[in-house]
C-alpha cells in the first residue's frame, strides 16, 4: 500500500494524476485503478478519478490493481558496453538516457533488455522484473554499476552494498564554490514532504552520506566547482539532492535547481566514474574507471 499526506505543490490536482504521480503509472492505467476502488481519499475509496484533492487529504494507494508489467524480455538491439564479465558478474558502463529496468513508463528499451540477449540465465537472477540488477543509476546518469549473473553472486553483492563494501566514486559539476573544498555530507534523504515526486533532505528520510572533494575551481563564465563524490550509501538521488541541499545543485538538474544561465549541460553533470568492489566467488579485488563522456566532458574543456 502507497500513502501520502497531499502537500501544497499537489493541492487541487486530480486524483488519477496524483496516482499515477505516486506509482509511476500511465494516466489511464491510473483512472483503471481509481475505477476499480485501489484508492483511498481519507480512509474513504473513491471510484472517480477527477475528484480534486487539497492539502493534507490522505492519498492511500493499492498498486496491486494496477496493469501487471510482462516480465522484460531480450532485446538484441539495445547496445551496452560491457567493460568487465565473467560467469557471475558484469560491469556495464551505462550511456545516459538508458533506463536500467522496466517498469510502468518504461516497459521496453532498458538496460535490463539488452542484458537479457546478452546473457539469457540472468532472467532467473535476483527480482523477475529487475533481474541481475543490484544496484541502479539515474536515467540522465551515465557510467559504472554492477550486474549479477547468478543467484549466489546477486545474494553476495547485495550483502556488500549494504555494508557498504562497494566503492563508487561520481564526477560532478556544481554551482558556486563549496566553503570547504573537501566534506562530508550527513543528512537523511526521503520523499520531499512538499513535492512527493521529488527526494529531498527530511528529518524523516534514510540515513545517508556523501563525501566530496574540490577537484577544480572556475570562476568564468561563472563560478563552477568539479567535485568527486563518493558514496557512502545509495539513496534515490542522493548525490544532486545532497550537493542541493548545500546550496552548490549539479549543473544541468532541472529537478533540483540546477538549471541557471552561463553554462548549459544537456543532462545533470554527473559520472559515475569509479567502481571497486570484491568479487562475489573468487574475492578478488575489482576496481574499474570509465571516462567522462563526450557530451561532459566538452562542457569541461571549455571551461578549461
Amino acid at each position: 500500500m502507497i500513502e501520502e499526506e497531499i502537500p501544497s505543490a499537489l493541492a487541487g490536482e486530480r486524483l488519477d494524476r496524483i496516482v499515477a504521480l505516486l506509482t509511476a503509472a500511465s494516466r489511464s492505467d491510473a483512472a483503471t485503478l481509481v475505477a476499480k476502488g485501489g484508492a483511498r481519499v481519507d480512509d474513504v475509496v473513491v471510484l472517480s478519478g477527477k475528484m480534486r484533492i487539497s492539502e493534507g487529504q490522505r492519498v492511500s494507494i493499492d498498486p496491486i490493481l494496477l496493469p501487471v508489467v510482462p516480465l522484460p524480455k531480450a532485446e538484441p538491439l539495445i547496445s551496452l558496453t560491457v567493460v568487465h564479465e565473467d560467469e557471475h558478474v558484469v560491469v556495464i558502463d551505462k550511456q545516459p538516457g538508458l533506463v536500467v529496468h522496466p517498469g510502468h513508463g518504461h516497459p521496453t528499451g532498458t538496460m535490463v533488455n539488452g542484458l537479457l540477449a546478452l546473457y539469457p540465465e540472468m532472467a532467473t537472477v535476483g527480482d523477475p522484473m529487475r533481474p541481475g540488477i543490484v544496484h541502479r543509476l539515474d536515467v540522465g546518469t551515465s557510467g559504472l554499476l554492477i550486474v549479477a549473473r547468478t543467484q549466489r553472486a546477486y545474494e553476495v553483492l547485495v550483502v556488500a552494498l549494504s555494508q557498504r563494501h562497494v566503492t563508487r566514486g561520481y564526477r560532478a559539476l556544481v554551482w558556486g564554490h563549496p566553503e570547504s573544498p573537501h566534506g562530508v555530507i550527513d543528512a537523511p534523504v526521503g520523499r520531499d514532504h512538499r513535492d512527493p515526486m521529488r527526494m529531498g533532505v527530511v528529518i524523516d528520510g534514510k540515513p545517508a552520506r556523501t563525501r566530496y572533494s574540490t577537484v577544480n575551481s572556475f570562476t568564468r563564465p561563472v563560478e563552477l566547482s568539479e567535485l568527486e563524490c563518493h558514496l557512502e550509501t545509495g539513496r534515490t538521488h542522493q548525490i544532486r539532492v545532497h550537493l542541493a541541499a548545500i546550496g552548490h545543485p549539479v549543473v544541468g538538474d532541472g529537478a533540483y535547481g540546477g538549471i541557471r544561465t552561463g553554462v548549459t549541460s544537456p543532462r545533470p553533470f554527473l559520472h559515475a566514474a569509479a567502481l571497486g568492489f570484491e568479487h562475489p566467488v573468487s574475492r578478488e579485488a575489482l576496481a574499474f574507471t570509465s571516462p567522462l563522456p563526450d557530451d561532459l566532458g566538452s562542457i569541461l574543456s571549455e571551461l578549461r
